[in-house]
């Protein structure tokens, strides 16, 4: 299978707008760079062999799908999918020559029955209007009695300002506001991603175990973990679009520690402590 395939029709959507126009490529990538030691210490977990057929499901900007080769060794065959255009054109040049880069939805993708010794899926699942239905679909790629593990972040609450719990509690709860009226989105939906395990064993997954490693922070921050906290949090999930649902003096407060150029934002802070979670869950096909 050459890695240049072609784009794959899909004309599904995803409970965010999750379409092959959408590019969060930036973000994936500091994501990547940030968690990179926590990603690992998970796919060390697998204990990978040289040998396999691995599946990156919703494979992103590539960098966990060279991660994977890197730990399945040389003659390891390495697949990812990624309903992207520009996440898959982000792949391509990511990794090397020998590593298949497809772009469709894994839903509807040609890719043959029975034919993977494990598949790796982080994040996307819960994007997926029927995540059951999504784990049958890649379950029945699997070869009898191999694995899938299912990577999700922030199945518990992060930690952002470790000094005003009120703060953020207001905050978490001003972006949840946002969402609903935004999206159409209930809570149920906003935090459906926590049951995974019960996804798992909907879709008749067997041996489940879960595992979960904690993404801690604190100050001085690493380049990489300044650039991903500021973009992806700090700089673009809150600000302008959180002021209708915050009382004008918690709002002005969470503007301060947004402000890269002012005296009192939290990335300086020498008490910045970041808490994220990063949960693995492994099952097998019967």
């Amino acid at each position: 299978m050459s890695r240049q395939l072609g784009a794959l029709s899909s004309v599904s959507s995803g409970l965010l707008g999750d379409t092959a126009e959408r590019n969060y490529a930036r973000k994936l990538q500091l994501f990547n760079a940030f968690a990179a030691p926590e990603l690992d210490q998970a796919i060390r977990r697998l204990e990978l062999r040289d040998g396999m057929r691995i599946l990156d499901a919703g494979c992103g900007t590539g960098e966990v799908l060279q991660r994977l080769r890197n730990a399945a060794g040389p003659r390891a065959e390495v697949v990812g999918i990624d309903l992207s255009a520009a996440h898959v054109r982000a792949a391509r040049e990511r990794v090397e020559e020998s590593v298949t880069v497809v772009q469709g939805d894994l839903l509807t993708a040609p890719l043959a029955l029975a034919s993977f010794d494990l598949i790796w899926s982080a994040n996307t699942i819960h994007h997926l209007r029927d995540p059951v239905a999504g784990l049958r679909r890649l379950t029945s790629l699997l070869r009898p009695r191999s694995r899938i593990a299912i990577g999700q972040s922030s199945l518990l609450p992060e930690l952002y300002f470790a000094w005003d719990s009120r703060l953020e509690r207001l905050t978490r709860e001003a972006v949840r506001r946002y969402y609903e009226e935004r999206y159409g989105l209930g809570e149920h939906d906003l935090d459906g991603a926590r049951n995974l395990l019960g996804w798992m064993h909907a879709a008749e997954l067997q041996d489940i175990v879960a595992r979960t490693l904690v993404i801690e922070r604190t100050a001085p921050l690493t380049h990489a973990d300044r650039e991903y906290l500021l973009e992806a949090i700090f700089r673009s999930t809150w600000g302008e679009r959180l002021r209708p649902y915050l009382p004008a003096a918690d709002y002005e407060a969470l503007r301060r520690l947004c402000a890269p150029d002012g005296p009192e934002f939290a990335l300086r802070r020498p008490d910045f402590h970041f808490i994220q979670t990063f949960t693995l869950a492994t099952g097998a096909r019967p």
